[in-house]
């Protein structure tokens, strides 16, 4: 039975956090100026971490919310936040009664976009109804709509993962290097590492030269050679690729050869 709160004039009501990263850590965060221990999860306190408005409707609308806090918490790192360990991730924010810990959810959904100030943070949530948002008609492109070894490309991952150790890190040119690899097949593919500082976070490859891979998010200070990691080839979406690399063109999930856009802008030549 879920516990009612505020029915009398003076109670013990806290809020609390819960947030689990990608990469498996759980963290508990606390408004109460004591840590508290309820749920198999310990709530460190973090009184400068408050929660804005929770707007929850009952109709299909998407439900809101935002966390603020400074960035004063060990538990809390700036790196961190840099890193996109916090991407993705699943929160839960609740009420707590900090002399008898009995609680209740109040919300729970995904970290969406994280804004940084001088003195703190604001992170936006992302509720479980923002998925009914998304436009389910397919519209026409002449690329594969498909996610690569996803729904409807119907190709195993498993046959494009490779496990290879870190040769090298150029932290400048934000990239990574694999000995023996040949990095043209990993365009567009992942990297994640199975450990250092951003253990389980995705990397996508937006260039290579040889066997050096270029990531699209800032590499954490920390990353060693010899870290193993976890390879998945990359793809295009383009109908060439998928027949002549994969052979694959039956599942292609695109109309190449429909005319684009530009068709009603174009002007007729004369003829040579």
């Amino acid at each position: 039975m879920m516990p009612v709160f505020f029915a009398t004039e003076l109670e013990g009501v806290a809020t609390y956090w819960r947030i689990f990263r990608r990469d498996g850590i759980g963290l508990g965060f606390t408004s109460h100026d004591q840590a508290l221990f309820f749920g198999g999860v310990m709530h460190h306190a973090a009184p400068g971490m408050v929660p804005s408005a929770i707007r929850k409707t009952a109709n299909l609308t998407s439900d809101s919310a935002e966390v603020s806090g400074a960035l004063s918490h060990d538990a809390v790192r700036e790196a961190d936040l840099d890193a996109g360990l916090y991407d993705g991730a699943h929160i839960e924010i609740g009420a707590v009664d900090w002399e008898s810990l009995e609680s209740t959810s109040l919300y729970s959904g995904t970290v969406g976009q994280i804004e940084r100030g001088k003195h703190g943070f604001t992170v936006e949530l992302q509720s479980a109804k923002s998925a009914l948002e998304r436009d389910l008609v397919p519209r026409t492109s002449p690329v594969c709509r498909a996610d690569f070894c996803g729904k409807g490309c119907s190709l195993s991952s498993q046959r494009f993962l490779s496990r290879k150790a870190v040769e090298a890190v150029d932290y400048e040119a934000n990239s990574v290097s694999f000995a023996g690899l040949t990095g043209a097949e990993y365009i567009d593919g992942i990297v994640r590492f199975l450990g250092g500082p951003q253990v389980g976070v995705a990397f996508s490859v937006v260039h290579s030269e040889g066997s050096q891979l270029f990531l699209d998010r800032p590499l954490a200070p920390g990353l060693l050679g010899g870290t193993m990691a976890v390879l998945r080839q990359g793809c295009d979406h383009t109908l060439a690729t998928c027949h002549y690399r994969f052979g694959n063109a039956l599942n292609f999930r695109g109309e190449p050869f429909l005319p684009g856009n530009d068709l009603l802008a174009r002007y007729p030549s004369p003829r040579q």
